[in-house]
């Protein structure tokens, strides 16, 4: 059998991987509507000549998976997981073609960076084994799934629930650079989600001391909540603290090193959705409120959610009409994975990488749950859901590069 050279082989393919980027590109999957039908189709036609067992999985119709899985030396499984639908667009603002341009070093479209480029550089990954007759040293599993940027059930759920997923490992190629810096993510916050709803007396406008305005006891409401919990310090579980100290310097520069302790240190509470009111001249009788809280990872969500429960019982007018609520999830940083995908990236870019908690939380969390060590790491750009978004041929090269050697990093990482 003949080895594969990683930077070799996505060298020599470079724009073999370049087009198959545009091609993705070329496919309109904004979601929604999330129609993934046809850009599934182009990975197929990629891997159709290849000893490669493919097969697509869908509840609906309009949004099929595609997965496909490579046999290893070892009865260990590494699965790379990246999803295929976007945000939406709209073309008159962009100055590139939101369906795919090449610039010299750049490539332009919605999704280039998020994540159609990082799905291009695995589908590489998976060419190179099959295309040399090389056995990885593990099972490769690839999942190509929809859904995920609306949080849908089409995607990644239901091959979790249809226990499709049968992974040791995994790793998904969302983009996790910004300002330079490289990381590898091993964390995610936990949320709850609370919409409010206050009732008050309706009163002409001309009169408001005679009424009691609804929208006036949310933004109270609100307050109250920033007073209360803003201000308290998390109780952070003592395993996050190296997480925490990396994600502070990884997103310093961004946002400021104050600003990303905070953002690790205390909860953050956004009023996200605020409805209310039927016409100028009137205080308002009724409004809703929608509030996004979101912890660090090791936080014990329920015990916040009680006292947020109480805090609401404090506000007069106000109850909660609708909750849901998550824990963050963490990899412990030296894990065989974590250290796996740390060192490659580390050996390939030749820069730091940082292991640091997402600020938010997606697939990687419901991977976790389900007891599936997972991290998420891709070379990009901080272009994620912008107009011109857009990643360079050095990083989807680069990505390529670290998804062919990882599963022999993994593997001899598992062994130590």
């Amino acid at each position: 059998m003949k080895d594969v050279d990683p930077e070799e082989y996505a060298s020599v393919h470079r724009e073999e991987l370049v087009d198959l980027t545009l091609d993705l590109l070329a496919v309109d999957t904004s979601n929604p509507p999330g129609d993934t039908r046809e850009i599934v189709d182009v990975i197929e036609s990629r891997l159709d000549l290849l000893d490669v067992d493919v097969e697509r999985f869908a509840v609906d119709p309009a949004k099929p998976n595609l997965l496909a899985f490579v046999p290893g030396e070892r009865d260990r499984t590494l699965l790379f997981n990246g999803h295929t639908d976007t945000v939406p667009f709209d073309t008159d603002e962009w100055s590139h073609d939101p369906l795919g341009e090449r610039d010299g070093d750049h490539v332009y479209g919605r999704g280039a960076t998020d994540m159609k480029g990082a799905v291009a550089a695995m589908v590489t990954a998976l060419r190179a084994y099959a295309e040399t007759g090389t056995t990885p040293p593990v099972n490769l599993l690839f999942a190509f799934v929809s859904d995920e940027e609306i949080g849908g059930d089409a995607g990644l759920p239901a091959l979790l629930e249809a226990g499709r997923l049968d992974a040791d490992a995994c790793v998904i190629g969302e983009p996790t650079c910004e300002a330079g810096h490289h990381s590898v993510t091993v964390a995610d916050r936990g949320s709850i989600w609370l919409t409010l709803r206050a009732t008050g007396e309706a009163a002409h406008g001309s009169r408001p001391v005679l009424g009691e305005n609804a929208i006036d006891r949310l933004y109270e409401a609100v307050e109250t909540m920033h007073e209360r919990f803003g201000t308290r310090e998390l109780r952070v579980a003592p395993e996050m603290e190296p997480i925490i100290k990396e994600s502070v310097e990884y997103y310093a520069p961004s946002m400021g090193e104050a600003t990303a302790r905070e953002l690790f240190r205390y909860p953050s509470i956004n009023l996200g959705v605020l409805e209310g009111g039927e016409a100028i001249n009137s205080v308002p009788q009724s409004a809703r409120a929608e509030v996004d809280i979101r912890l660090t990872a090791g936080v014990d969500t329920s015990t916040v959610l009680a006292d947020i429960r109480d805090c609401v019982a404090d506000c007069e007018g106000i109850e909660i009409a609708d909750v849901s609520w998550s824990v963050g999830t963490a990899e412990p940083i030296d894990s065989p994975l974590v250290e796996a995908v740390a060192s490659t990236a580390e050996d390939v870019t030749d820069e730091r990488v940082y292991l640091r908690s997402a600020t938010g939380g997606g697939d990687a969390k419901r991977l976790r749950k389900e007891g599936i060590p997972t991290v998420e790491f891709a070379l990009g750009t901080d272009t994620v859901h912008a107009v011109d978004e857009y990643t360079t041929v050095g990083a989807l090269i680069e990505n390529a590069a670290v998804y062919i050697r990882l599963p022999a990093a993994w593997s001899e990482s598992v062994d130590d």
